[in-house]
This record gives C-alpha cells, structure tokens and sequence, in this order.
C-alpha cells in the first residue's frame, strides 16, 4: 500500500481524532488557540495517532477509545514540537516559520505545557489506569531523552550508543506508546502488548535514523526545514559520528570543530566526508534493519488490510523523501 491508500483505510477514524482535536485545543486565552491551531494545524503526516489507530483496529479493537488515544499522542508530540524549536531556536518547521518565531519563546513553551496538561486531562477520561501508566512514562522518557540530546549537543565524542539512546528515548518512544496502546485497549495479551511496543520502537528508530540522511541530502524545500540544520546546530547524528570513525585524522578535527562549534562553514568538507566513508549508506542500513525487525513483530496479528497497512507503513518509513 502506498501512504495516500493507508490513509484512506484510516480515514473515518482519522476524521473522528481531527474532529476530537479541534474540541480539546480550546481554551478561553485566545493566544493559546491561535498558537495552539497554527502548530496543529501545520502539516505532518500524523503519522503517530495513524498508528494509534491502525494498530487497534489490527488486533481487533471494536470501541472508540482509540481515537481519544490518538489524539492524546497527538497532543503530545505537539507539545514536544513547540519545546524542541524553543530550544534548538529553529525558525522553519515543516515549511512554514516555528510558532516561537511568530509569537515568541515564552508563548511557544507555556502553550507547548497547556497541551501536555491537557493531554492529561484526556487520559483521565479514557479511564483506564494502564492507558495513563504508559503515556505518562512515555512523557518522562521523552523528557529524559530531550536532557541526553542537550548533554551531546556539540560534543564530537558522541558514541552511536549513546546517539541511539537519545532517539529511543526522544522519538521513538512516543511510537512505541502509540502502538502499544492499540493491543492495551483490545485486552490482548502481555506478549500482543510487547509485541506491538517493539513494532512501535523499531519503526520511530528507523523514521529518525532517515530524518538523520534527510538533513544532509533532501531537498530543502521538499523537507520543509534547512538541509543541515542539525549540523548547524552542533547535533552529532549518526551519519557524522560514523563519518568522525572512519575519517583520517586531518578530516576528522574538520568534521569535530563542525560540532563543537556548530554552523554550516566547513559544509563541502562535511559533505565529502560523508560520502566518502559511506556514512549515508551506514545509517540506512541501520534504519533498514530496524524496519525488518519492526515487521517481524506483527507476525503475531492476523492478516487483515490493518496488519498490511502497518507493514507498509514500515517500509514507507524508510522510503520517504521528506
């Protein structure tokens, strides 16, 4: 299946998350609704509360619960969004300028913790004590893995272990909530339970290892942020860490003061370097093996169009151009 097909398979359940929403961003401070409706309102593939519902309907789930699930994911992931940009101080997300950049750093905080509060909220009311355990573990996670990516910022002596660290904890986790979360509201088993968390955890890794090769080699427009961001920002992703390994040493202090004191002056160097110790084809290998083991885990589902639909999704996770 190609995306658009998924899509349409989720398509009344998508519209019902959107619709939910649209309901629970409200607020009385009309800065928290126009901030609030100007980030969600964005763009993105919506790609967490799709797996949120996906996985639920492929282990059989009947109710409704599910979409109040994805939109909480949503919620989430938002809220993470508007703290990350403060932080990294980006001005282009998605194609269109950061919330912080139109109202400020301190709006684009207080109403990325308005959507965490109110995410919370939402979880009382699907009223299940095993939804709010995972999801608020998730949050701690995530917290914990924006600290680690703070901690490697500009630090050229950034392990792959400890980079991997930092996306199990900053992206992937929220995926493997989302999908958890399907095989927890249909009552399945322990073993559904993990089987579906790993798809979940394999699946963000793969999607962040290819947002890594996105940053050195898709088009700008097309990705919707400046090619190179994360280099100028001194983040040591996996394709320069492997590049540091494999450089001699004149090329590696090159691709080192590149982190240490971010910035994009030393970019064709970075560049070569990338491409000549198959830094690039590193990563995706990486990625490609995280998705094989993310399909591996859904052998325990029945066939059904949902189980091929979050197959599909895997490979489309590693596919993508933007």
């Amino acid at each position: 299946m190609d995306f658009n097909t998924i899509r349409q398979l989720a398509d009344a359940d998508m519209q019902a998350v959107n619709a939910l929403i649209q309901r629970r961003l409200h607020s009385d401070v009309v800065l928290i609704n126009q901030l609030s409706h100007y980030i969600i309102g964005s763009g993105g593939k919506r790609l967490r509360p799709l797996l949120a519902l996906l996985v639920a309907r492929a282990c059989g789930y009947q109710g409704d619960r599910h979409v109040d699930v994805a939109a909480i994911v949503e919620f989430i992931h938002t809220a993470t969004l508007l703290h990350d940009d403060v932080v990294d101080e980006s001005d282009m997300r998605r194609g269109k300028e950061t919330a912080n950049n139109v109202w400020g750093n301190q709006a684009a905080v207080l109403v990325g913790d308005f959507l965490y509060s109110r995410s919370f909220e939402m979880m009382v009311d699907v009223g299940s004590m095993r939804v709010m355990e995972i999801l608020s573990t998730t949050t701690n996670v995530i917290a914990e893995g924006e600290v680690l990516q703070l901690l490697n910022c500009h630090d050229p002596d950034t392990s792959e272990e400890r980079y991997m660290d930092v996306i199990h904890s900053k992206t992937a986790k929220l995926f493997e909530a989302a999908c958890q979360l399907g095989a927890v509201l249909t009552g399945l088993s322990a073993e559904h339970e993990q089987a579906m968390a790993k798809y979940g955890m394999h699946l963000g890794t793969a999607f962040q290892l290819v947002d890594d090769v996105l940053d050195y080699t898709a088009d700008a427009e097309e990705m919707g942020k400046n090619v190179g961001d994360d280099l100028a920002e001194g983040k040591p992703t996996l394709p320069l860490i492997i590049a540091i390994q494999r450089s001699d040493a004149a090329t590696a202090t090159i691709l080192r003061s590149a982190i240490e004191q971010g910035g994009l002056d030393q970019i064709d160097a970075i560049m070569q370097a990338i491409t000549d110790t198959k830094a690039i084809d590193y990563t995706l290998e990486r990625a490609k093996g995280e998705t094989e083991s993310a399909i591996a885990s859904l052998q325990c589902l029945p066939d059904s169009d949902y189980r091929q639909a979050l197959e599909s999704l895997a490979w489309f996770a590693i596919n993508r151009s933007h």
